[in-house]
């Protein structure tokens, strides 16, 4: 038998603590004008001390299981993106899975920074249709403002903390009717390693370490990789670009999202845009999006959805799927 990964559940959570723009200004140079013309950023949502990344992840993971109208006991796939773990180890894919009581099958941790959540489509896709597991939960969890450099006016105004889960669904191929991920394209080059990183580690140094970016050489990398892996991700899928009803990118920037519109001449009335709302939010980016627009009623059943972020690796992807 075929299977194909059908989409069955979203869901999505903030921290209650907004940081508006005004804010921020108060505590490092900067401005909301300067912020906003740069960025498109006006807010961001931070954790609060008792709030971690599992606690996000499990509150976005309950509200997926609640959409697909699945127990966690269905669950016997838990992936979660993070590059903001509350443990160096145990995953806290496990700790999500323990605090869920979805005790069977696997739970691991994957780590492709803000490509995450589109690198966990693929992983959970592949393994989906290989017979691994029947019902997968996917999570992308991170607290960046846990490693931001709050010194820094160039990276600490961009971030904010969050998370989104969804639920996939191993499925006939001949009963999904054509639903389902269609395609996905994942790509990284490490050579870039260093343009966007966290300075330390558990093997590298005694502390957590801090976000460093350069933000101009991450913009180009951006437009260009974000634009073919869309372009290769379609045409891998029979589709054109313009075939699709929505995009929902990660949302690093707002100049990175004009940038790749105007080079695949998207329309912008296409685009889910939310970085106003959450800044970049690394892996839960890209689900906090398509849970908002899903919810207000853009984005519906029957949809051609494209999924795509770039992230620290350099790493970046897309993935289709037809709801």
């Amino acid at each position: 038998m075929a299977f194909t990964s059908v989409l069955a559940g979203l869901g999505a959570v903030t921290p209650s603590n907004i940081v508006s723009n005004e804010q921020l200004a108060h505590m490092i140079d900067t401005s909301d004008q300067w912020i906003r013309e740069r960025t498109g950023i006006e807010q961001r949502f931070i954790c609060d001390t008792l709030e971690t990344t599992s606690s996000l992840g499990l509150a976005a993971a309950k509200l997926a299981l609640q959409d697909a109208n699945l127990r966690p006991q269905d669950i016997d796939l838990i992936i979660c993106a993070t590059s903001t773990p509350d443990k160096t180890f145990p995953a806290t894919a496990t700790l999500i899975q323990a605090q869920l009581g979805a005790n069977i099958g696997i739970a691991f941790d994957i780590q492709a920074v803000c490509s995450g959540f589109v690198y966990g489509i693929g992983v959970v896709d592949a393994m989906l249709k290989a017979g691994q597991a029947k019902n997968a939960l996917l999570i992308g969890a991170d607290t960046f403002s846990r490693i931001l450099d709050w010194s820094d006016r160039g990276t600490c105004v961009l971030f904010g903390d969050g998370a989104g889960a969804c639920v996939l669904r191993a499925v006939d191929a001949e009963e999904a009717n054509g639903k389902g991920v269609l395609a996905n394209v994942l790509r990284a080059d490490g050579k870039y390693a260093d343009i966007l990183n966290v300075d330390s580690g558990a093997s590298s140094g005694s502390r957590v370490g801090k976000l460093r970016m350069e933000g101009q050489a991450v913009f180009r990398h951006a437009v260009t990789n974000i634009s073919e892996a869309i372009i290769d991700c379609c045409a891998k899928a029979g589709k054109s670009v313009d075939d699709i009803d929505w995009f929902v990118p990660h949302q690093a920037n707002k100049r990175i999202l004009d940038g790749v519109a105007r080079r695949l001449n998207i329309d912008e009335a296409k685009i889910v845009v939310t970085v106003q709302m959450h800044g970049n939010t690394s892996a839960a980016s890209v689900p906090l999006a398509f849970d908002v627009a899903k919810k207000d009623g853009r984005i519906k059943a029957g949809d051609l959805v494209l999924l795509e972020a770039m992230g620290g690796g350099l790493t970046w992807g897309a993935s289709l799927i037809q709801l």
